[in-house]
Parts: C-alpha cells; structure tokens; sequence
C-alpha cells in the first residue's frame, strides 16, 4: 500500500476487554489522511478506550490498530512525532511554571512552532509565569492544547478538549482548530458529547454503540437519511400504526409524529396514500439524530441502513 492510500488511523477487527468486560468487539475505522471525524457515543460506550487503542496507550485484546501503517503498541518516535494528543485529563509537572512546561515540551519535537505557540498562549490567557499546579481545571486543559499543537502534528486526536472550557475559550478553541483542519493533509479525530461543535468542525462522523462503530460516513449523508416524519390523517390512527424503519413513532389520534433512520421518498407517497395523510419531513440536528440513534427503545441499525464509510 502507497502512502497516499494508506489511512492515517487504522481500526481492523480491534477488540478490547477488561478482565471479564468486553469494551470493544470487532470494531473497524480507517481515517484517509485530511479526514476530520467527529466521534460520538453514550457515555461508557468506549469512545476513550478506543482512542487510547489507537495511540498504544491500551494493548488491544485482538485485531489490529495502525497509525501512519505502523503498530500502535509499537510506535517509531518518527511516527510519535507526527501525532498531537489532548486527553480528558490533561497531566503535567506541576513544580513547573507554565512557561518551562512548554519549554520542556517543545525539546521533545525537532519542529517547534514558538511563533503559533506564543501566539496561542496570548489569545488564551494562560499565565506563563503561574506553576502549573495552581492552573484551574479550563487552564490546564488549555495548556494540554497547547502543547499537543506546538508541533503542528499530522494526526491531531482530541478527547473532550472543551470539557471544561468557558464559552469564550471554547469558541477561541474551534476556531483555531477550523484554521487548522483547513491543511489538506492534517487529520483530526474529536471526540465530543458537544454535538454542536462537531457540527461546526467535522465532515465525518463515527456512531460508536455497543463496542462497534454503527455509522461512519459524511455528515451530510447522515443528515439526509434520518428525518422526522409529521402524518396528519384524516380520521384516528390506529394504535398499531407503524412506519417502516422507524427509530421512534408516537400516535396521538390524527397525528403520528415518527423518526426514520432511512429515509426514502417512496415511502412518504405510500404513507400519504394508504392512509390519506398530509406527510410533512423535517430536518434534524446532529444531536436530536444522536438521541434518537441511542434511545434505548431504538433499534441498532441494521447492515442496510446508513452505511457510510471514512475512505
């Protein structure tokens, strides 16, 4: 495989367990460099887990994890080089100020942008003279960005970078990251619950549910496939009304109000004729999609419906 096909993240059947809990099952992703993959799941779906796999910070149980072609429990410092990396929980020396944190950071990395570094320092307020210690929880989480952009990585992987940032830093912080993800060969995996950021960020997004990614596609294609469906019948519904593909469906006399996971024009002409109904689609943001994707009365996706893949 060239080095322009080859994916720049590689998930092949990659499983991991915890003693008697299996986290991840048969779990396959492939990130083309220059992808920006938003990746989304419940919380304890193992969206951490699997990232921590992908670094080689976790020995997956089985298949493989790859990243730039290597393996991950086996990194080249060549290839640890090229990956930026903010954790939930950012980590530092906290007897150092902040300055000789980034000093001390930037020694690890033949290209050092101080310039970009300077400059992200100043806009985000972190006081350079203060000891890392005694950073607030944003601060800290702030100077982890930091130090993960410092050397201007090909492979930027983000685990609730904004967690605990205010509004203003975290609208600073997506905007940095949008100039950023404009480098066609930089490749950005962001895992976030803030749903709004991912839209405003990534063309691609990762459904992660029960140990396995259920969706992997174009936002857009997402978009277009799960629609809320309003049916106005003329007379009262029936209690066993039903709508094919449906993630959820209520019925309240003459209206039914229903979400489908696959949506199909035919089917709307069908509804309207069987049931002489006044069929009206919605839209649906990447959240109210994501709520109904993971309610627990909703079904997982079946192998037929929005496939989608990160190529």
């Amino acid at each position: 495989m060239n080095q322009l096909s080859q994916p720049a993240v590689l998930a092949d059947g990659l499983c991991k367990s915890f003693a008697a809990k299996q986290v991840l099952s048969n779990l396959d992703l492939a990130l083309a460099p220059g992808t920006v993959l938003g990746l989304l799941g419940a919380n304890g779906s193992g969206k951490t887990t699997l990232i921590k796999c992908l670094l080689g910070l976790f020995r997956t149980s089985g298949g493989r994890a790859q990243i730039f072609g290597e393996d991950a429990w086996n990194l080249s410092a060549t290839t640890k080089e090229r990956i930026g990396y903010v954790p939930q929980e950012v980590a530092t020396y906290p007897w150092m100020r902040v300055r000789h944190v980034i000093d001390y950071t930037a020694a690890f990395y033949p290209r050092w942008n101080r310039e970009l570094v300077a400059d992200l320092c100043r806009r985000w307020r972190l006081p350079l003279d203060e000891r890392s210690g005694s950073l607030s929880v944003g601060q800290l989480q702030t100077l982890g960005i930091v130090l993960a952009l410092g050397h201007e990585p090909e492979l930027l992987i983000l685990d609730e970078p904004v967690a605990s940032l205010d509004p203003g830093a975290r609208r600073e912080f997506l905007r940095t990251l949008i100039d950023l993800v404009e480098h066609p060969d930089r490749t950005v995996l962001f895992s976030t619950h803030i749903t709004s950021d991912l839209e405003r960020v990534a063309s691609q997004i990762a459904l992660l549910r029960d140990g396995q990614i259920e969706f992997c596609g174009e936002l857009d294609l997402l978009k277009d496939r799960v629609k809320r469906l309003r049916i106005l019948a003329p007379d009262a519904l029936p209690a066993s009304f039903a709508v094919a593909g449906a993630l959820s469906c209520q019925v309240d006399g003459k209206l039914a109000v229903a979400t489908v996971a696959d949506f199909s024009p035919q089917e709307i002409d069908e509804l309207r004729q069987t049931w002489n109904a006044d069929v009206t689609v919605s839209d649906l943001n990447l959240e109210e999609i994501f709520v109904e994707l993971h309610d627990s009365e909703s079904p997982k996706l079946s192998q037929g419906e929005l496939t989608g893949a990160v190529r």
